[in-house]
C-alpha cells in the first residue's frame, strides 16, 4: 500500500504519492495567502491531484509542516509565514478533507527522516541532520523514530545558544544559531561591512573570488556551524551526520573545508562521526513527510 506525503511550505505545497521508496506523482500548488482553511483545501487537491496521477491505492498521509507542533492535538502553534496559523487543528481538518488518516512531523524533522532512510546517510542507526539557509533546522534520527522531545522542541538546533549578547535572533533570544550562520546573518553582516545590500548569491560569489571580506564572513559562519556540530555531537552521539541547506551546498568548497576545519578543532580527543552532504536537496520535505506515514502504517 502506497501512502502520500505533503510539505507544507510557505510559498508553495508539494504533494506526492510514496511506493518502495520511491515518489511516483508530484504535484506543486502554490499556498493560498489568506492561510488557514484555504490551505487545507489546496493541500487535499494537491493529494488527490497526486493519487490521481499515481493511479494507486494509498493508506495514510504524512505531512511535513513549518511551526511549533502539538502532537497530541494535531495542532500548529503557530508558523511565522503561514497566515492564520495560531493553534490551528491541521490534522483533523485534512483529515476531514481527505478521508485518510494524518501524521504530522515537523518539517525539518521529515528531511532529517529522509536523508537517514533514503539519502545521505542510509544505512547508518543514527543521524544528525543540521540545514543552513534562511534559517537553521535539524532533527535526530535513531533507527526509525526521529527524537521530539517531550514538548515537541527536540533538535530545535538553530536555536542553541553560541555567542551570549550576540546578534538578537528572530526567536527574540540573543546570539542564537541562527542569528549568526544563516543567509540573513550573513547578508546582514555584508550590509555593515560593503556599506550596501548584499544577497547571497553575490556574496558568495565574492568568497568564491578570494574577496577578503566576503571570505571573513562566510568563513565565520562557516565555523560557527562546525562549532555546532561538534557541541551537538557530544549530545547526541550519532553514528552520521548530514548537513544541508541553501547555504551549506552553494557557498563553495572553501565553507565545507571551514566547517570541517572548526568541527575537528572541536572535536579533538573525541570520536568524530562523519559529515556527508545532504543528497535529496528539495526532494527531502516530501520525501520524509511520506515517510511519516509509511512508518506508522508499516509500509517502511
Amino acid at each position: 500500500m502506497s501512502v502520500v506525503g505533503i510539505d507544507l511550505g510557505g510559498t508553495k505545497i508539494m504533494a506526492g504519492v510514496l511506493s518502495d521508496g520511491v515518489i511516483q506523482a508530484r504535484v506543486t500548488v502554490p499556498t493560498p495567502e489568506e492561510g488557514g482553511l484555504a490551505v487545507v483545501e489546496a493541500m487535499a487537491q494537491a493529494a488527490r491531484a497526486a493519487m490521481e496521477a499515481a493511479g494507486t491505492k494509498v493508506g495514510a498521509i504524512g505531512l511535513g509542516t513549518p511551526g511549533p507542533l502539538d502532537f497530541k492535538q494535531g495542532l500548529i502553534k503557530f508558523a511565522p509565514n503561514i497566515a492564520n496559523f495560531s493553534n490551528f487543528p491541521i490534522r483533523s481538518l485534512l483529515e476531514q478533507a481527505t478521508g485518510l488518516q494524518v501524521y504530522m512531523e515537523n518539517d525539518a524533522n521529515a528531511a532529517a527522516l529522509a536523508e537517514h532512510k533514503l539519502g545521505a546517510a542510509k544505512g547508518a542507526d543514527t543521524t544528525l541532520f543540521m540545514t543552513v539557509s534562511t534559517g537553521v533546522g535539524g532533527g535526530f534520527v535513531w533507527g526509525n523514530r526521529v527524537l521530539r522531545g517531550a514538548h515537541g522542541q527536540g533538535a530545535e538546533i538553530g536555536h542553541i545558544t553560541m555567542q551570549p549578547g550576540g546578534p538578537l535572533c528572530g526567536c527574540g533570544l540573543d546570539g542564537c544559531l541562527e542569528a549568526l550562520a544563516t543567509g540573513p546573518a550573513m547578508e546582514r553582516m555584508a550590509l555593515a561591512s560593503f556599506k550596501r545590500e548584499m544577497g547571497t548569491r553575490e556574496l558568495f560569489a565574492l568568497f568564491q573570488q578570494g574577496d577578503p571580506r566576503a571570505s571573513r564572513i562566510v568563513l565565520q559562519a562557516a565555523g560557527w556551524v562546525g562549532i555546532a556540530l561538534a557541541s551537538l555531537v557530544k549530545s547526541y552521539d550519532p553514528e552520521v551526520i548530514v548537513l544541508g541547506g541553501g547555504v551549506a551546498l552553494n557557498a563553495g568548497q572553501g565553507y565545507i573545508e571551514e566547517v570541517m576545519r572548526a568541527y575537528h578543532r572541536y572535536m579533538e580527543g573525541w570520536i568524530t562521526p562523519p559529515i556527508h552532504l545532504a543528497r535529496l536537496g528539495g526532494e527531502a520535505g516530501l520525501l520524509g513527510a511520506a515517510l511519516t506515514a509509511a512508518l506508522e502504517v508499516g509500509e517502511a
